[in-house]
């Protein structure tokens, strides 16, 4: 909403101040997480990572195998 200055003419808002004003704004708007809620995504997000890990290095090793073979 532009402000009105002295002579009653509307004062122009500086970009980079209403910028930063309506970021704060939505930062405020943000559910951030508890510290118990963070751990616990935390382990679910090691847990997936470990096992897609585990399944890719099987993959890639039984794949690896498989081509050694047709190929010899």
């Amino acid at each position: 909403m532009p402000e009105k200055n002295a002579k009653g003419k509307k004062k122009k808002q500086n970009a980079i101040a209403r910028w930063w004003r309506e970021t704060i704004g939505e930062i405020r708007k943000i559910a951030w997480p508890t510290p118990k809620e963070t751990l616990q995504m935390t382990k679910v997000v090691l847990v997936v990572l470990l096992l897609m890990s585990l399944i890719l290095g099987v993959l890639d090793n039984v794949f690896t195998k498989l081509i050694a073979f047709i190929l010899s």
